[in-house]
C-alpha cells in the first residue's frame, strides 16, 4: 500500500479490563453492570468459567450484567489460550464448594503454572497437578480459604500475582503477596489490578517494592465503563507510519493503566508525532520509521507489532527484556525471528529480546500460530509488502472480533 492512510477506527473494549471486571463482579456483594465490555474468545471463556461456578451473566446490548452467586463445583473450566482464565479462576475455584477441574489445547498446557499452583497450596488450596506443575489439574474447593502470606516468583507472568490479588479480599486472612525472582514483566498489568481493586472498596497496600497486601472485607459492586483496548491500536497506529499517513484513534483515556498507553512513546521514538484532539488520539507519521533501542519488559505484549515496524525501519533495532515472551500463546520471539527471516528479514534471536536489521522483504505465507498479536504484525508487513498472506487471521478473534474486516475498512 504506497497511499498515504487518513483513518479513525474505534476500538473494541479492553480484554484485560473486561475478565478483571467480570471476576470481580462475581464475587461482589451485589449485581454489576459492565457497559463496553469485550466480548471475544478471552472474555467468552472467563464469563463461562465463572458461570460454571455458579455466577450469572446475562448479555444486554452493549452491556453484560453479572449477579454473584455462590460459588460451587463440581465445574469444568476450558481455559482455551487465555491466560487471563487460566491464571485467575483457580484462585476463585478455592472458594468454591466441590471440584474444579482447568484444562485447555496443548499449547496452554505449556504454559507456565507452577508459581501459581504452589502460591495457592501455600495459602491452603487444595490443588491436584501429579506433581505437573501445569494444566490440567484440579482444585478442590470447600468453601473457604485461609490466605495470609505468600512468596512468589512472578518474573515468568504478572498474572500470577494479579490473581492472587483479585481473589485475595474473600480469603479469611487476605493476602500478603511478595515478589522473590527477576523483575515481574508488564507490571502495568499489577496496577490496573490494584485500580480495579480500590474502586470496589478493597484495602490493598503496594507501597513496599515487590510487596502486595490486601486485606479481607467486602468486594463493593461497582457498575463500569470498560476502557477501549488500547493495545489493539498498535496495528493501525503502524499503519500510519508504514503509509506515511495519519491515523485517529477515538476514546483514547486521559488516564489509564493499561500497556497499550506506551504506544505514544514507540510511535514517537520511531519518527512519527503524535497529539489529542478531543477524546483522540491522532497519529501522524514523519519522513521515516527509525529504528530504536527499547526495553519493552513491562509492555511485551506491543512487541510483534513493533517488531513489524522495527523489520521496515531504515536502521537497525534493538528489542530487549522481553525473554517472558516466550511463555505466551506461542514463543513470540522465536515465532517473530521465523516468520519475518521467512519474508526475508535479518532478525537473530537473543535469550532475552530481539536483534533486527531491515533488509528488502518479499511475500510469502506469514504463519500466526494461533497468535492474536502474531497476526496484527503480520498485517503491518502485508501493508509494506505485496504478497503477504496471513494463515489465519481469525485467531484475532482472541481479543479483537471483526479485526479482519476493521483492517481491511482501514486502509481500504
Amino acid at each position: 500500500m504506497t497511499t498515504p492512510l487518513d483513518a479513525t477506527v474505534a476500538l473494541p473494549g479492553s480484554k484485560s479490563l473486561t475478565n478483571r471486571a467480570l471476576l470481580l463482579a462475581a464475587l461482589a456483594d451485589d449485581p454489576t453492570c459492565l457497559r463496553g465490555a469485550l466480548r471475544s474468545d478471552d472474555t467468552s471463556l472467563m464469563a463461562a468459567a465463572l458461570r460454571a461456578l455458579g455466577a450469572r451473566i446475562e448479555e444486554r446490548d452493549q452491556h453484560w450484567l453479572v449477579t454473584p452467586a455462590p460459588l460451587r463445583g463440581p465445574a469444568a473450566v476450558d481455559c482455551g489460550l487465555a491466560g487471563t482464565v487460566m491464571r485467575f479462576v483457580p484462585p476463585l475455584a478455592g472458594l468454591a464448594t466441590g471440584a474444579v477441574d482447568f484444562d485447555g489445547p496443548p499449547r496452554a498446557q505449556e504454559r507456565p503454572m507452577a508459581p501459581m499452583l504452589g502460591a495457592l497450596r501455600d495459602l491452603g488450596v487444595d490443588v491436584r497437578d501429579q506433581g505437573r506443575g501445569r494444566m490440567p489439574f484440579r482444585i478442590n474447593g470447600t468453601g473457604k480459604v485461609r490466605g495470609g502470606a505468600v512468596t512468589i516468583d512472578a518474573s515468568e507472568s504478572s498474572q500470577f500475582v494479579s490473581a492472587l490479588l483479585l481473589t485475595g479480599a474473600r480469603y479469611r486472612r487476605g493476602v500478603d503477596v511478595r515478589h522473590e525472582g527477576k523483575p515481574v514483566p508488564s507490571s502495568p498489568h499489577i496496577q490496573m489490578t490494584v485500580h480495579e481493586l480500590r474502586r470496589r472498596g478493597v484495602d490493598v497496600d503496594d507501597g513496599e517494592p515487590n510487596r502486595w497486601v490486601v486485606a479481607p472485607g467486602r468486594v463493593t459492586a461497582a457498575d463500569v465503563d470498560i476502557e477501549p483496548d488500547l493495545s489493539n491500536a498498535a496495528p493501525f497506529l503502524a499503519a500510519a507510519l508504514v503509509t506515511r499517513g495519519r491515523c485517529r484513534i477515538r476514546c483514547w483515556p486521559q488516564r489509564t493503566d493499561q500497556a497499550g498507553d506506551a504506544l505514544s512513546g514507540i510511535v514517537t521514538a520511531m519518527g512519527g508525532s503524535v497529539e489529542r484532539d478531543g477524546a483522540a488520539l491522532v497519529v501522524t507519521a514523519g519522513e521515516h520509521i527509525e529504528g530504536l533501542s527499547l526495553d519493552l519488559h513491562d509492555v511485551g505484549e506491543l512487541t510483534p507489532v513493533t517488531a513489524a515496524l522495527c523489520a521496515l525501519a531504515t536502521g537497525p533495532s534493538q528489542l530487549s527484556g522481553i525473554g517472558h515472551l516466550r511463555g505466551h500463546e506461542t514463543d513470540r520471539l522465536d515465532a517473530l525471528a521465523r516468520q519475518i527471516n521467512g519474508l526475508g528479514g535479518q532478525v537473530t534471536q537473543q535469550p532475552d529480546g530481539l536483534r533486527i536489521v531491515p533488509t528488502p522483504l518479499h511475500g510469502g505465507v506469514f504463519a500466526t500460530y494461533s497468535d492474536h498479536r502474531m497476526a496484527q504484525a503480520g498485517a503491518v508487513l502485508g501493508l509494506a509488502v505485496d504478497g503477504v498472506v496471513l494463515d489465519d487471521v481469525a485467531t484475532t478473534a482472541k481479543t479483537f472480533p471483526g479485526f479482519a474486516v476493521t483492517w481491511d475498512r482501514f486502509v481500504g
